[in-house]
Formats: C-alpha cells, structure tokens, sequence
C-alpha cells in the first residue's frame, strides 16, 4: 500500500506533533510505501529552534521520501491547515481536521477560501479524520455528513511519556528547584480558549489555603504570545490582592523544549490542570495520564473520550453559545469554583496521586499509543483494511 501524507513537520503545533508520530509509526509497517510532502506553516514566521527528537528519530523522519507533483498512490492524508478538501492523485483523499469551538469558525473558512464546508468536495470526495466526537460533533454542525467522518484518537509515545521512579522523580524536582512545593502544571499556548482565566482565579483561591502551591505554564511564544494574554488575563479576572498572592507562585516558559523536556515537566509535576473552554483533542492531557499524573479537565469535551476516574478529576461546565465577531461559538465554560474545589483535593489527598500513577498509564498503553492510533488509522484509511464502519473505536458518545 502507498501512502502520501502532506503535513507539517519540525514544529510544535498539534497538527504537526500529530503528523510526526504518525509517520514514525508507519515507517515500521512494512507493508507500507510511505512518501511525505511538506506544506507551508500558515505563519511563514514559524521555524522550529530545536531539535524535537534526537538525532536518529529525526533523520528517519527528514528521510521520508518526497512525492513527484502527479505521484499516484492509494491515499492521500493531509495533516495541516487551512484544510485541503480537492481530490488528490491518490485512489482517496483522507483530512485531519479537528474543531474546537463546536462548529467550523468563519476564521477557517476564510482560510480555506469559502463562506461553508458545503461549498467545498467535503461531502462528495475528500473523507476526514477528526480525533474526537466532540471535533466530529462541531463537523456535522458545520454540515458535514456523518458518514463521511471516521474518528480516530491521538496517542502518546511510552517511550517518552512514563512515570519515573520516585528516586529520579525526586531529583529531577531539585533540579527544577519544585522540592519544596505542590506544582500545577498546563501546557500549551495559553490563549483564552485553553482556560487561562478559571485557572488564574482557581489558582488564586487555592494558593490562598495552600501557599506551598504553584503553577508552571508552559507556552510557546514562537506560536502564540502566551507571555502577553496571561498578563492580560490576570489583569482581567484577578484582583490586587490576588495578583500578589498568584504572580510570585506562577513559573512561566515560552521557550520550545523537546519531546523529552516536555516529558520532565510532566514527570515532575503534582497534577497536571486543563480547564479549557473548547478544544479538538487536548493531546496534553493524555501525556500527563501516560506520565501518572493526576489530571484535573473539563467535563463535557474531548477530554471524556479518554480519561477515566481512576485517574481525572472532571470540571463541571456549561455547554453554552458565545457570540465573538458575529458568530456563534459553543464551549465548555468550566465553573471555576469547583476547579478550586478540585485542586485543593488534589493537594489533600495524596491517595489520588497514588492511584493516577497506575491508573492513567494503564489506560494510555492499553488504549491511546500511537501504535494503537495508527492501527485504527489505517483501518480507516486503507481500502483492503476498512471494515465498512468509520467507528473503529472505543470512544465514549458524546451528548451536546
């Protein structure tokens, strides 16, 4: 079987972190002719500082091989943004498209060229793959048709994302110099969807009752400027006095790391806190259960498709319409009360620590690799492969 995939590489943005461990796990099917051609960023100010894998995982992927302009192939899946519904020189074209604010946003149909997804071949010959019924959920809003959507989760790599013994977690900690102190961690780019302000004002409340607590966000200023929507947002939703108490017990990096150091973050931290407002997937959130990390997310999102309680705490939320630029958004607006309520148990309760250390590893290597991922990927994708049904999957339904 041969496989095109046109996709981003070398970057931190989930489109691409996606695309790059999907093709590393191709590469070891052998019965897969595999050929990548690379799109541009859609800021042509993106440039990657940094190596994300070491050296060899990253001349495998530079070695892929590049596809001429009319190579024929049995797919083509496009893994990039704006989204490219036009018929493509394989057999079927396949795009990874994911929603996070519960429809399409005029944002991306500009992008794409079109004032609706029907306007595009998106229901006569390009197919999608969307990683969670919450994205699918928005696609058919948008006037997609079910049928034509498979949903196909992410994963996390084993390798890189696992629990540490206690001894080298404990060190690492010293290291970060987080001996002392219970830390909450976030990463990603810290705009207003991903929930910085319920996080800043639970985050206030509960350093208020705890003040060993802190909180490290992990931005990427390269993608977004994180650094400047905090500021704002603190500016926004925190009181004087709340701004003394938070700002000295907040930890921010912009800087890019790679998967590894991302990875330490997560080994090092107490609880990992997600209280996004709309999302596609949420891949961190996954990493940190792969990591044993007790994870605190909002209830009612793509969150749900792979958490457990074993290992998550879930924040209650309201699933409302929001108008922003003359059209109508729909988010998970989480309570930031009972995200405070959440955290403090988190610091309470070490027995929740215990159980996630087991609990969300287990869950991610028996379900949520991206060994697993692929599989179903190709179950999809593949013609000799697809069973007839789109739902390969163990996801749980989503009620909106």
């Amino acid at each position: 079987m041969q496989i095109i995939v046109e996709g981003w590489r070398f970057i931190y943005h989930s489109y691409c972190v996606a695309n790059q461990f999907q093709l590393l796990e191709m590469l070891d099917r052998p019965e897969l002719q595999l050929f990548h051609r690379d799109m541009p960023y859609i800021d042509p100010a993106w440039e990657t500082q940094i190596s994300l894998f070491d050296r060899p995982t990253e001349t495998l992927l530079r070695n892929i091989k590049n596809p001429h302009s009319t190579q024929l192939a049995d797919v083509t899946l496009r893994m990039y943004c704006p989204w490219n519904f036009a018929r493509s020189t394989s057999s079927e074209t396949w795009v990874f498209a994911a929603t996070e604010w519960g429809i399409v946003t005029n944002n991306l149909l500009n992008g794409i060229g079109v004032k609706s997804l029907t306007e595009t071949p998106v229901n006569s010959a390009a197919k999608i793959v969307t990683p969670s019924n919450w994205s699918k959920a928005g696609l058919i809003r948008s006037g997609v048709q079910p049928d034509r959507i498979a949903i196909v989760p992410l994963g996390a790599d084993p390798n890189i994302y696992y629990p540490l013994p206690e001894s080298e977690r404990q060190l690492l900690r010293q290291n970060f110099g987080w001996s002392d102190y219970f830390i909450f961690l976030n990463i990603g780019g810290q705009t207003d969807r991903k929930g910085i302000r319920p996080l800043l004002k639970a985050f206030a409340a509960t350093a208020d009752k705890y003040p060993q607590a802190r909180l490290v966000l992990k931005g990427s200023e390269l993608l977004y400027p994180s650094r400047d929507v905090i500021a704002t947002a603190s500016q926004i939703v925190l009181t004087d006095a709340e701004r003394a108490k938070v700002l000295p017990r907040l930890i921010y990096t912009g800087n890019q790391l790679s998967f590894t150091q991302i990875a330490q973050l997560y080994q090092a931290a107490d609880a990992y806190v997600s209280p996004y407002l709309a999302e596609g997937f949420n891949l961190p959130v996954l990493e940190a259960a792969a990591c044993g990390l007790p994870v605190i997310c909002t209830a009612g999102g793509p969150t749900d498709d792979f958490t457990d309680p074993d290992f998550a705490m879930a924040i209650a939320s309201k699933f409302i319409g929001v108008e922003i630029e003359g059209e109508t958004l729909f988010i998970l607006a989480p309570v930031w009360e009972h995200l405070t309520q959440l955290m403090q148990r988190a610091i309470a309760q070490p027995e929740i620590a215990a159980k996630a250390r087991i609990a969300g590893p287990r869950l991610v290597a028996e379900n949520f690799t991206w060994k697993r991922a692929v599989d179903r990927l190709l179950e999809v994708i593949l013609p000799k492969k697809r069973s007839g049904k789109f739902e390969i999957s163990t996801l749980k339904p989503i009620l909106l």
